[in-house]
């Protein structure tokens, strides 16, 4: 029979257990851990002899205390000294939560991004927040928003439904940026009725003129079952792995397919998606199982 004492001890226990618990998700794992996860593949159709590596970022969510501007720049350092030929930031960049003790402007994130390096240049697309949090773009139903015009003006090429093609070693690829999925939020206030992407696959792909392999930035990964196996690899963020996993598996995870395209390599039809963990927190700065990390890709 259990005794009182024994009850109390197992309570405290517990107690203490899910305090520390709260504490690494809360505090140690958005705020101190970082992950440099690493993927090699070679898709169906890719160029032989092209090697080309990829660094990517995604979900940076820019606030204080989770991800000050100083961390950011931290984190572009580590970016760096991955020897990426190319680096690609996958949108998000505005913070999209209120647990905030300072909302960093986007001059100040868009500045310790600019410390980013690669030898083909740093490429970014936009995601839901970047567009949710400028109520100028919300109103009127189009951008750029300012966390375009911030990255611009720092140098970082925003793609937005185009095409760009590269070369290595003397062979070809593609990098194609979607603009965002959930761009436009409905209700009363925009005079919408429906959530509005502004994403044009069909339209960004018919720009790649050749047989050259094409990567494509896509910020949520729910555009994957229409990507056409022309497309080598689809990176993309959003989803944060859902904050929290547990045994490989997201209870929570912003995708209308759930937890299918929450976190990793996906492989489908003999079509690859690398979907990032990402590095800030959205909603809550809550972070377990899925800590803050860089992505590199080796392809080839």
């Amino acid at each position: 029979m259990i005794t009182r004492r024994d009850f109390m001890k197992f309570v405290g226990g517990s107690f203490a257990s899910f305090t520390a618990l709260g504490s690494y998700a809360f505090a140690f794992e958005p705020l101190a851990r970082l992950s440099v996860t690493r993927y090699a593949l070679t898709p169906p159709g890719w160029t032989p002899g092209l090697k080309l590596r990829i660094v990517a970022l995604a979900d940076i969510h820019a606030c204080e205390p989770w991800m000050s501007a100083s961390r950011i720049v931290s984190i572009c350092r580590q970016a760096n000294d991955l020897g990426g030929d190319i680096t690609v930031l996958l949108g998000d960049y505005a913070s999209g939560m209120n647990f905030v003790t300072r909302h960093v402007h986007s001059s100040e994130w868009s500045k310790a991004l600019a410390t980013l390096e690669a030898p083909l240049g740093v490429h970014a697309i936009m995601g839901n927040h970047d567009w949710w949090e400028d109520r100028t773009a919300q109103r009127n139903g189009r951008g750029p928003t300012f966390g375009h015009r911030a990255l611009q003006d720092v140098g970082i090429k925003v793609y937005s439904n185009e095409a760009v093609r590269f070369e290595k070693d003397g062979n070809g690829f593609w990098l194609a940026g979607l603009e965002d999925q959930r761009a436009l939020r409905a209700g009363k206030k925009w005079k919408r009725k429906h959530l509005k992407g502004l994403d044009d696959l069909d339209g960004t792909l018919a720009q790649v003129s050749d047989t050259a392999p094409t990567i494509l930035l896509a910020h949520e990964p729910d555009i994957f079952p229409k990507v056409p196996s022309r497309v080598a690899l689809t990176l993309s963020g959003h989803t944060h792995g859902g904050q929290v996993r547990l045994l490989g598996h997201s209870p929570m995870v912003p995708s209308s397919y759930g937890d299918r395209y929450a976190y990793g390599h996906i492989v489908e039809d003999d079509r690859s998606l690398i979907v990032s963990g990402g590095l800030g927190c959205s909603i809550a700065p809550i972070r377990f199982g899925v800590p803050p990390e860089i992505v590199v890709v080796d392809l080839g």
